[in-house]
């Protein structure tokens, strides 16, 4: 039995490629105006909570200052960024996959049992017999998909101009379009860190073994 899905090989490498492209063009976005504000607006600086730094040429695209072209960028790679995310969550949910492997017990939530997990990882001990991931991997995972991932889609339909006159509402969930712009921004970079510790963790438990796997499906093992 292969232990990735088709499916999840293919969203994988498309979320991976939506991920990067919407960042890096939201950091060229972010030099257009670099504060951020709570409410629904904010312009000022002297009334902004965080005051962004300018982000270089070689974190952003375009690889220079151009605000339309970083946006035709972001709006290029937000549809099947959401669509995708969309598939895989009705895919999770048939297949149980969710719930068979990704759901987290009352017994992992123990104090103790997280302590261990963290050990292990701190060991670079990555076994977990019994579970295809551990606690720590179930909630990295949960928070991912389960709320970074949308909030950034919700967060950046709020943020729209188009779209505020027509759902009103959903920019009055996050409080103000200010608000979901400072949301989004979190999100994003939130986001950026699991990438990173992903990544980290793929180099540190046999990178060449975990990139195969997630080309050819690999073998899940008994």
């Amino acid at each position: 039995m292969k232990r990735h899905s088709l499916l999840t090989r293919l969203w994988h490498w498309l979320n991976a490629l939506c991920v990067i492209v919407l960042f890096m063009s939201g950091l060229n976005i972010s030099n257009a105006h670099r504060y951020l504000y709570w409410g629904n607006y904010g312009f000022d600086p002297a009334d902004a909570w965080l005051a962004v730094p300018r982000f270089p040429g070689w974190m952003t695209i375009p690889g220079y200052y151009d605000l339309a072209g970083a946006r035709g960028w972001h709006m290029l790679m937000a549809w099947p960024f959401a669509l995708g995310l969309m598939a895989m969550w009705i895919a999770m949910l048939l297949s149980r996959h969710f719930w068979r492997d990704l759901r987290t017990t009352r017994a992992e939530w123990h104090p103790a049992a997280i302590w261990r997990d963290i050990v292990q990882h701190l060991k670079l001990d990555f076994s977990h017999a019994g579970a295809r991931y551990n606690f720590l991997q179930k909630l990295a995972y949960g928070l991912v998909l389960g709320v970074f991932l949308p909030l950034m889609i919700f967060t950046g339909m709020a943020i729209s101009p188009g779209l505020e006159p027509a759902a009103p509402w959903l920019v009055e969930i996050f409080g103000g379009r200010q608000s979901a712009r400072s949301i989004h921004f979190i999100v994003a970079w939130g986001t950026c860190a699991f990438f990173l510790v992903h990544i980290a963790l793929v180099l540190l438990s046999g990178p060449v073994g975990q990139l195969r796997d997630m080309i050819t499906g690999g073998r899940r093992e008994a």
